[in-house]
């Protein structure tokens, strides 16, 4: 299923939207920055989603509510396959490239997190990931992410219900889109993600896989357990405990809000290292499939 696609070098354009502040519509703010890169949000992260207000956040529940009221089927996503498309880009020389086997490893990692694999506290949500098929590009300045809305444009595969993936060698560990801006830019869905966090890579502390699935849980309609704060809103799911701020490796016992429970630190929408993640909860699974029926379906 490789397809190898030699891209023709691009004039060199930073790519806006880094910065939460400034990420593109559609574009998740929790990137993932491994430490090498510099660590400013969870040990090692930065905005990897596009900014939402509280204002914003209330007009996409109410919103989503409207569309599920209107489907026919609400329970349509009880059990969903999502078919996934890999981009492997490499630089002019093949830099960046990554094994088969850690894109076989990469989509089992996915199916073991999204099926409550990895505790006995974790929700089987329901989805699962097939492998549909794997393109790799020579074009280095699509390796660095630059230009990104625009090789996205010409390389994303599928429709709006298959996850797009581009390996890029960046600043961060991912970027995600959320579910509800596919509408006004379906041409960017998907996440970009560090080739070096893929299981076996070079990424310290990041390099079981699990940037893929928390980037994922963006895609699905997931906020980070941090969302808003130490609010009784908060990331708009009841059975994940408010924190004030993201947490960095897996600190047992932390408890960033005053609010009832310790801070979710094993949780894949926190910002804890690979070896700290272990679960998604029942009510997330809830809020996932609530979304793909409103959105993705």
């Amino acid at each position: 299923m490789a397809v190898l696609v030699a891209g023709s070098a691009l004039l060199l354009t930073p790519l806006s939207g880094q910065a939460t502040a400034r990420t593109p519509v559609g574009e998740a703010p929790d990137c993932f920055v491994p430490p090498t890169a510099g660590a400013s949000a969870k040990g090692g992260h930065g905005a990897d989603t596009r900014d939402i207000s509280a204002a914003e956040q209330k007009a996409i529940e109410a919103q989503t509510a409207r569309l599920l009221k209107a489907k026919t089927a609400r329970n349509v996503a009880a059990s969903v396959n999502v078919p996934v498309y890999v981009h492997v880009m490499r630089d002019a020389s093949g830099g960046g490239d990554v094994t088969d086997t850690q894109i076989s490893q990469q989509i089992d990692v996915l199916n073991k997190t999204y099926g409550g694999q990895e505790s006995s506290q974790a929700a089987n949500t329901g989805f699962t990931f097939t492998l549909a098929g794997v393109n790799k590009y020579d074009n280095s300045q699509w390796h660095k992410d630059k230009q990104s809305s625009t090789y996205r444009k010409k390389t994303r595969q599928g429709g709006k219900n298959a996850l797009n993936i581009w390996l890029v060698d960046f600043a961060y560990l991912g970027i995600a889109t959320f579910p509800w801006d596919y509408a006004r830019q379906p041409g960017i869905d998907g996440i970009r993600v560090n080739y070096t966090s893929l299981p076996g890579g070079s990424a310290t502390n990041y390099d079981l896989g699990e940037t893929a699935t928390h980037e994922a849980g963006h895609w699905l309609g997931l906020y980070h357990t941090f969302q808003g704060g130490c609010t009784a809103t908060n990331d708009e799911v009841a059975d994940t405990p408010a924190q004030s701020s993201p947490s960095s490796g897996c600190p047992t016992g932390r408890d960033s809000c005053s609010l009832p429970g310790l801070d979710p630190i094993h949780n894949y929408m926190d910002y804890s290292y690979d070896s700290c993640y272990n679960q998604f909860t029942p009510n997330q699974s809830t809020r996932m499939s609530n979304m793909w029926s409103a959105y993705r379906a």
